[in-house]
C-alpha cells in the first residue's frame, strides 16, 4: 500500500472516531436533559398537589374566620344604629350623627349645593334642606348664592361650624387611635381592604330594602 493511501486511511479513522465521540456526547446530553425534565415535572406535580391539599385543609378555617367577621360586622352595625338612635335625644345645640356628616362634607370639600350634600349623605334633598336650616339657625353654616352660578344656593361652614367640627374630630380621633392601638400597618391595610369590599357589596345589593345587618350575618346566625 502506498504512503498516500495509508495517510488517507488514518485520517478517515480519526474522523470516524471524532464523529462517534460527538454522537455519544449528544446522546448523553439528551439523556441528562430528559432526566432533568422528568424531575422538574415530578416536582411541579408534587407542588400542585401540596397546594391543593393546603387549600382544602384551609377552607374550614377560612369559613370559620368569615363567620367571625360577619358577627363582628353585625356588632358594629348595631352600634352605629344605637349611635343614630341617640340623636333623637340630643339637645338643640348638639349635633346629630347625620348633621355631623353634612358638616364633614363641607369641611373637606368646601361650599356645596344641597343636592350634592344629599347625594354624599345618601339623604333626600328635602331632608338635607331641613337639616341645613337647623344648622344655619345654630350658626354652624351659612347659605349664599354661588359665586360661579348665581342661580345656585350653596352652603358653607362658618368659623363656629369649623371649630365645632375640629373639636369633635379631635375627640373621635383620640378614641379611634386608642381603639386601634397595637395594630400594625399591615393589619390596618387589610382592614381597609375588607371594609372597601363590604362597601361595594352594599352599594350593589340587588335586593331593594334588604337589611344590611342580615346580609352581613348571612353566615352568622348568632352575634
Amino acid at each position: 500500500m502506498s504512503p498516500a493511501a495509508t495517510t488517507r486511511i488514518a485520517k478517515q479513522s480519526d474522523s470516524d472516531r471524532a464523529g462517534a465521540l460527538k454522537a455519544s456526547g449528544a446522546k448523553g446530553r439528551s439523556t441528562k436533559s430528559g432526566v432533568r425534565e422528568s424531575l422538574s415535572q415530578a416536582s411541579s406535580s408534587a407542588s400542585a398537589s401540596s397546594e391543593a391539599s393546603a387549600s382544602v385543609s384551609a377552607e374550614p378555617e377560612w369559613t370559620a374566620e368569615l363567620d367571625e367577621l360577619g358577627k363582628a360586622f353585625r356588632r358594629v352595625f348595631r352600634s352605629l344604629n344605637r349611635l343614630r338612635g341617640r340623636d333623637t335625644h340630643l339637645g338643640g345645640s348638639e349635633l346629630s350623627h347625620a348633621q355631623f356628616e353634612l358638616l364633614i362634607e363641607l369641611y373637606e370639600r368646601g361650599e356645596l349645593p344641597a343636592g350634592e350634600l344629599a347625594a354624599a349623605a345618601r339623604l333626600t334633598p328635602a331632608t338635607v334642606t331641613q337639616m341645613l336650616e337647623h344648622l344655619a339657625d345654630c350658626g354652624h353654616v351659612e347659605r349664599a348664592r354661588s359665586e360661579t352660578d348665581r342661580r345656585v344656593v350653596v352652603s358653607r361652614l362658618t368659623a363656629q361650624g369649623r371649630r365645632k367640627i375640629e373639636a369633635k374630630r379631635a375627640a373621635w380621633q383620640e378614641r379611634w387611635q386608642a381603639a386601634l392601638e397595637g395594630m400594625g400597618p399591615a393589619e390596618l391595610r387589610a382592614a381597609t381592604r375588607v371594609l372597601e369590599r363590604l362597601s361595594v357589596v352594599f352599594e350593589d345589593a340587588p335586593v331593594a330594602g334588604s337589611c344590611p345587618e342580615s346580609a352581613a350575618g348571612a353566615q352568622a346566625n348568632t352575634a
